[in-house]
This record gives C-alpha cells, sequence and structure tokens, in this order.
C-alpha cells in the first residue's frame, strides 16, 4: 500500500509537469478546476483545525505541489483561451458571467483586489512571520535541548519522550525553515497571474481583430474568459495564502483555532455585554440601521450571559479537578510512606558527568559539540582493550559548578574534577622547558603534567615550537578514559558477569556449565576478574580464565590465589601488553628481600597477608619509588619482576604509594621475552 501512494505522488508530479506542455480538452480542464479548488479549501480547513504547526509539517511541500498544479492548469487555460476563441470550459465561463455580471470592468477590478490583497497583505505578512519564526526556533534550539536534558536527568520523562521531544524540535526548526522560503511561491503566483491575465487579454484581442471579428464582441470575450480563468485560479490561491499565514501565525496552543478563537476572544462576558451596550447607544445615532444594531447587541449580551454560566460550571469543574488532584497527591503521599516505594530514588548511575555552564557547548551536539562522539568511540574501543562494555555515561548540567569546571562521578561520588576553558587550546611541552607563548598556567587533569592554555588563534606557532596541543574536548575525554580505566574493576557488577558467561556459553556452554556453579559461584569470579581489571589485565579472553579457574578451583579457594593462576594463564595477553617488541626493561628484588617477604605471609581462614615489620617495609617501599623516579626520569615505564609467590604481596606493600605501579612474575612472561634488568631492590 505504500507504494501504492508512493507511486500515485510520482505519477500526479508528472502529470502537473505534463499539463504545461500538452494540450488538454476543456472537460478535462473543467474536472482540474474543480478539483484545485476543492484541495484549497482541504488544506485550509486543516490549517485551521491543526492544534500544533507540525501537525500539518507537509505544507511546505504542499505549497510547491499546489502551486505548480495552478500554473500548469493557468497555462493549460490560456492556450484554450488563445485558440479556442476564448472558449476554455463551461466552468471559467460560468464563473466569468457571475462574477462580472455582464460588467467588465468590475470583473477585472475584483480579481485585481484579490491579487493585491493576496499578495501584499497576506503573503508578504506570512513570509516576514516565517523568516523571524525560523530565526527564533534555531535560536531556541539550545535551550529547549537542554531543558529536555533536565528533565530526562530528573526522571520526570522517559528516555523515549526525551527522543520524540528533541525530533520534534528539529522537525519545527526545520519546518519554519522550510516555510520561509516557500511562501516564495505564492508570493511569486501572484506576479505570474498578473501577467497571464494580461497575456491572455492582449493576445485574445489581436487574435480576434486579426480574424475579423467586431472589436466590442472581441474584448467582452476575451476578457470574460481570462477573468473568469485568473478567478479561479486566485481564489484557491488566496485560500491556500490563508493558510499559510494560519499556519505561521499559529502560537502555543492546546486545541484548534476555532477552540482557541471562541476560548480566548469570547471568555470575558464583562467585555461582551460592553461592547453589546455601545451597538445600542448607537441607535441614537441618525442614520444608523437601527434594527441591526439592536440585533447585533443583543446576540453579544446574549453571548456573554451563555459563557457566564459556563465558566461557573468549569470554576466548578476546576474545583472537582484540584480536589482529585489532591486526593491523588495524598495517595502518592501514602504510597511513598511505605518504605519498598522510596527505593526507586535511592539509585545512581553507574558514571555520570556533570558541567558548568560554560562546558555546555562541548557537549551540546546542536552546538557543535564533539564530547559525546567521542565517549561513544570511546566506550567501543575500552571494550575491545578489556573486555567489558562500560554502561553509558550520563551527562548533566549542573549550575552550582564553577562556569569552567566538571565533575565525574562513579556510583554517586565524585571521583575527579577538572578545569576548561572552552575557546582555548591546552599546549604541553616534551622536554619540560618553560613555555614561549603567552597563557594561563595549568595542569593536565588526567596525569598532573605542566601544561598551559593558550588562545586558538596561537595554534599555529605552537605547532612550530613543537608543543603538543590539546582541545577542550579531548583534554576532557583523556580525563574521564584514565578515570574509567583506573576504577574499570567496579564497573564489572554481577550482571556484567553474567552477561560475559552468556556470551561464552553461545559457543562454550560445556565449559561454563562445569565451572559456574559447581566450582565456583559467580560472586567469586567476579572478584578474580575484578582483580585482573584492577591491575589492568584485558579479561576478553573469558575461555582462558574459566579453563584456568576449572583446573585450580577445586584445590583452592582463596580467590586472590586463584587470580595469580589466572593470571600465570594469560601470560600471552600479558606479554602483548607490556612487551610487544619482544623486550622488556625490568626491576628485579633481591633474593634476600624476597625471601623474607615470602617468611613474613601469615595464612588464615579469611586468606593470606603481609605481616612485615614496619621499618623492613618502609625501607623497601623507599628504595623501590627512588627506583621508579629514576625511570620515569628516563622516560621508561617501571615494571618490576618477582618470582610468582612473592608478586601478590609486593603488589600489596606497593600499591599505597606506587598504584600506577606495575608488578609480575616470571610465569607471566612469554620464554621468548628478552628481560633487561635496570635496577635492583635490595633490603
Amino acid at each position: 500500500m505504500k507504494w501504492l501512494k508512493s507511486s500515485l505522488l510520482s505519477m500526479a508530479v508528472i502529470g502537473i509537469i505534463l499539463l504545461i506542455i500538452l494540450p488538454i480538452p476543456k472537460e478535462i480542464l473543467d474536472f482540474l478546476l474543480i478539483i484545485n479548488l476543492s484541495l484549497a479549501l482541504i488544506i485550509l480547513l486543516t490549517a485551521i483545525n491543526a492544534k500544533e504547526t507540525l501537525d500539518f509539517s507537509i505544507f511546505p511541500a504542499l505549497l510547491l505541489l499546489t502551486t505548480l498544479f495552478r500554473l500548469s492548469l493557468e497555462i493549460s487555460a490560456t492556450k484554450l483561451i488563445l485558440g479556442n476563441g476564448g472558449d476554455a470550459g463551461s466552468v471559467i465561463r460560468t464563473f466569468g458571467s457571475f462574477v462580472i455580471s455582464g460588467q467588465i470592468i468590475v470583473g477585472v477590478v475584483v480579481f485585481l483586489i484579490i491579487v493585491v490583497v493576496q499578495f501584499i497583505v497576506i503573503t508578504k505578512g506570512s513570509e516576514r512571520v516565517a523568516e523571524v519564526a525560523a530565526r527564533f526556533a534555531l535560536d531556541a534550539m539550545p535551550g529547549k535541548q537542554m531543558a529536555i536534558d533536565a528533565d530526562l536527568n530528573s526522571g520526570l520523562i522517559t528516555e523515549d519522550v526525551a527522543k520524540k521531544r528533541r525530533s520534534d524540535i528539529q522537525r519545527q526548526s526545520d519546518f519554519y525553515g522550510s516555510m520561509d522560503g516557500a511562501s516564495k511561491f505564492v508570493k511569486g503566483d501572484a506576479i505570474v497571474a498578473i501577467v497571464i491575465v494580461v497575456i491572455n487579454i492582449v493576445g485574445g484581442v489581436i487574435s480576434g481583430l486579426m480574424s475579423g471579428e467586431d472589436i466590442a464582441k472581441v474584448i467582452n470575450t476575451y476578457t470574460l474568459a481570462t477573468v473568469g480563468e485568473g478567478l479561479l485560479a486566485q481564489l484557491p490561491a488566496l485560500l491556500i495564502s490563508t493558510a499559510t499565514g494560519i499556519i505561521v501565525t499559529r502560537a502555543a496552543s492546546e486545541g484548534n483555532m476555532g477552540d482557541e478563537v471562541v476560548k480566548q476572544l469570547f471568555s470575558q462576558p464583562l467585555i461582551l455585554r460592553a461592547t453589546g451596550g455601545l451597538l445600542w447607544l448607537m441607535c441614537f445615532i441618525p442614520g444608523f440601521p437601527v434594527p441591526i444594531l439592536l440585533l447585533a447587541g443583543g446576540i453579544f449580551i446574549m453571548i456573554s450571559f451563555t459563557n457566564g454560566t459556563a465558566k461557573k460550571n468549569a470554576a466548578a469543574s476546576v474545583g472537582d479537578e484540584q480536589i482529585t488532584s489532591i486526593t491523588a497527591a495524598n495517595s502518592e503521599l501514602e504510597r511513598l510512606k511505605n518504605p519498598d516505594n522510596v527505593y526507586a530514588y535511592l539509585e545512581v548511575e553507574t558514571i555520570e558527568m556533570e558541567f558548568g555552564y560554560s562546558l555546555i557547548p562541548l557537549v551540546d551536539e546542536t552546538q557543535g559539540g564533539t564530547f559525546v562522539d567521542k565517549v561513544v568511540m570511546f566506550r567501543k574501543q575500552f571494550a575491545l582493550d578489556t573486555g567489558i562494555v562500560i554502561p553509558s555515561v550520563r551527562m548533566r548540567d549542573n549550575v552550582q559548578l564553577a562556569n569552567n569546571k566538571y565533575v565525574v562521578k562513579i556510583r554517586g561520588e565524585t571521583v575527579a574534577i577538572g578545569d576548561l576553558l572552552v575557546d582555548n587550546l591546552m599546549i604541553m611541552n616534551p622536554s619540560n622547558d618553560e613555555f614561549e607563548i603567552d597563557g594561563v598556567d595549568t595542569h593536565e587533569p588526567a596525569f598532573g603534567l605542566s601544561a598551559r592554555w593558550i588562545p586558538s588563534e596561537k595554534r599555529e606557532d605552537a605547532e612550530m615550537l613543537g608543543y603538543t596541543v590539546i582541545e577542550p574536548a579531548a583534554v576532557m575525554m583523556t580525563h574521564l578514559s584514565e578515570v574509567i580505566r583506573r576504577h574499570a574493576d567496579e564497573m564489572l557488577g554481577r550482571r556484567e558477569v553474567n552477561s560475559l558467561l552468556d556470551m561464552v556459553k553461545k559457543n562454550n556452554p560445556t565449559l561454563v556449565d562445569e565451572v559456574i556453579p559447581t566450582k565456583i559461584s559467580v560472586g567469586d569470579l567476579q572478584k578474580i576478574l575484578q582483580n585482573l581489571l584492577r591491575e589492568e589485565i584485558p579479561i576478553r579472553d573469558m575461555v582462558t580464565i574459566l579453563e584456568s579457574v576449572a583446573e585450580h578451583a577445586p584445590k583452592l579457594k582463596d580467590t586472590d590465589l586463584l587470580t595469580e593462576f589466572v593470571r600465570q594463564s594469560l601470560r600471552r595477553t600479558i606479554t602483548r601488553k607490556l612487551a610487544a617488541s619482544g623486550e622488556l626493561k625490568v626491576i628485579t628484588i633481591d633474593p634476600q628481600v624476597e625471601k623474607l617477604i615470602t617468611a613474613s605471609v601469615r595464612h588464615t581462614d579469611q586468606g593470606a597477608y603481609l605481616n612485615l615489620e614496619p621499618d623492613k617495609a618502609q625501607s623497601i617501599i623507599d628504595n623501590l619509588s627512588s627506583t621508579v623516579e629514576k625511570c620515569s626520569e628516563l622516560g621508561i615505564e617501571a615494571v618490576v619482576l618477582v618470582s610468582p609467590v612473592v608478586r601478590m604481596y609486593l603488589k600489596r606493600l606497593t600499591e599505597q604509594v606506587l598504584p600506577q605501579l606495575i608488578v609480575i612474575s616470571y610465569n607471566e612472561l612469554e620464554n621468548s621475552v628478552r628481560v633487561q634488568a635496570i635496577g635492583l631492590i635490595a633490603a
């Protein structure tokens, strides 16, 4: 059915074009003129009864089609008038005779008045209103988008409602923009109508005189046909112009135009009575028609009393609605008294960002913001890198924040704060020398490196000096990505673990059924995966992880020790991550220190822990910190290589002071890796 409608429309448009070229019989022209008038009436009535402008969003396209249809009919009628002795069909002849009534001058004047009213009054005004409405609709889009986001974030509307509202805002802007241009069609049509009338009369008179006919008869015949054709064409044009004015001047309302006129124009009984009384007083002016004034005044006074009664009934209805509303509010209050219903307000977002007012252009896509696209791309890349899909990042504005500030929250608590200068660029100096470009000193928020904000127009100067130039959205994205990487283990809940298991189960159901829950629970598997993510070990290879758990879980119940065996089974992944080139520079631990750590391990029913003397622990940490700092100065990422039994405990010992320190064991590297020791940690 859809293809049939589309085909019919295409055929109709082609048929309109053919009307301009091909001659048509008078009978078909009569039929098409009636259709043209009917369509104009339908369009006008539809415009009057539309509640909102978007209810008639196809109107700009209809303006083009109806204008083209009307012009094709005028051209076809012109060919018949000039080529058929002024006979263009019964509809044109009858309409011309009815309007002119034997007086040619009257018909011409009526035609010119209609054209002038349409061209100067209606079309010109509609064009200006559409132009202003288009500009205001475009300017208001960012504010409306922010209002929708605020309602969505506060829970007042659902995601589907928000999408519909955003779509309506975009469609409304497009509609007024289209109307601004479409109104030119009607304006041009009025000009062409005058030209066609002149051509028909002059051409007809010349043609008639050349045929030897009487000049009075020629003028009467061709003027009659021309005025009839012009009125038949311009009457639908006037109706459609009126519909155009109604559409573009519609303001926000709750009903169609008829309802709003009655509601707003005749809703004040006192004004109606005053109007009726004034009409009655005019009866005392000599020469005024007293019966008509009495009748009109009585009608307005009668309407005022009718509306007064209706208003009282409406007030009573509103009172009933208020009572109903209060009852509903009390019912809602009673519902909230149930503790189970309050829990809905306690939900928190896994990840969310809040922005100050000045940062909104970075996020708002309608203002050219690219941050949302960057977040989407990061989520995809993060899933490829780590094996987990992080939840969507909820973004909202916060008027309580400073204009240039943003915060990152995880499960409702702030974990990172940053400042940006939107119209500037951040530069960093790889050589750590003094900046040669003036600006505002700052620190890169993700890693705390020295940086400087400079005006955007100095980008080329900064690039020529070898500085790293970063746009504000990229600075914020880098910060967010680092925060998510550092807290990746917190993103992995039971639901995410079950999703990963379901993914493995599609191709390897036997493995999942063997491990879960026979050998390990979902909760313990979650702890193992979180341990891996905490040290930035990807968990994409779930099959290898589950096979390692299946092998060692029957003998071990400690999830930390199980994690160590899983890490060893993922040695290819760890090797690729740390030694992609086949070489790895590491810091080693003196064997005496390893023995000391091993001897200090205590085992309990709750798990194993390191019970090292404070002074010895501090000595190990100080030596390790000094060596890591030297590696950093040389541009080398510090990697500590230890024996398998020591790795977990050394990591726990250092994670408070050196949280980003990478600690691996010999069993976590492929045999093909060439290891170069660049430091030794002694007690």
